[in-house]
């Protein structure tokens, strides 16, 4: 009789993901209980897990199902963790407000619109070559996983005086999103800067967040 396993892959090629999502699913949570520290600090973990995942997947030769789950299971951890998260996080940060929620579900869109399109590009693309991704088109998602603790520390600050600017931070990540441009994927020296920015960020939220908790 033929062994029943659960369906998915579980593998350490996709641990990060999972924990990624989880990490995603937690700063909602927060967002939704006005944690908004808590909820910072979470998606920042999400943005880590996301950083390295892929790195970690290259590791092993993976079999086209496992490389086909691993494309669709990065991008539907990604529409929890920088596309729903932000959108929740900011309506509930901005007061609950109309203008909040109609920014909230539109930067949502965005973000689904995004990955999808990704998904179908990615997979035609695994089809025709074994190279590496070089270019990147229109905003990644993950972008808002940098943005968003930056603007969590200038209000934290006092730099910034008004909670509209998650609001326009929303607006403009849409667009860049949706966006024809094409962004190089980042070498070596572009990680090593992009890991000084999350401590840095880091610190931040940790001392200048607490004047909004």
């Amino acid at each position: 009789m033929k062994e029943k396993k659960p369906l998915g892959y579980y593998d350490y090629t996709v641990v990060l993901t999972y924990i990624g999502m989880l990490c995603s699913f937690a700063a909602i949570l927060f967002s939704i209980n006005e944690r908004y520290l808590d909820a910072v600090f979470f998606l920042m973990m999400a943005g880590v897990c996301d950083m390295f995942d892929g790195a970690v997947a290259n590791t092993k030769d993976r079999t086209p199902p496992e490389k086909k789950f691993g494309i669709q299971i990065d991008s539907l951890s990604d529409l929890v963790g920088f596309g729903i998260m932000p959108a929740v996080f900011v309506y509930m940060i901005s007061g609950k407000s109309i203008a909040g929620g109609v920014i909230a579900a539109l930067y949502a869109l965005t973000a689904l619109i995004r990955l999808a399109y990704f998904n179908v590009n990615e997979e035609e693309r695994q089809q025709q070559t074994d190279e590496k991704r070089k270019v990147i088109q229109g905003l990644p998602v993950t972008t808002i996983a940098i943005l968003l603790p930056i603007v969590f520390c200038l209000q934290g600050s006092g730099r910034i005086h008004t909670k509209v600017s998650y609001m326009i931070l929303l607006v403009l990540c849409g667009i860049g999103f949706l966006s024809p441009f094409e962004i190089k994927k980042p070498n070596l020296v572009g990680k090593i800067c992009l890991i000084i920015v999350g401590i840095l960020e880091f610190l931040g939220v940790f001392f200048l967040g607490w004047d909004l908790v």
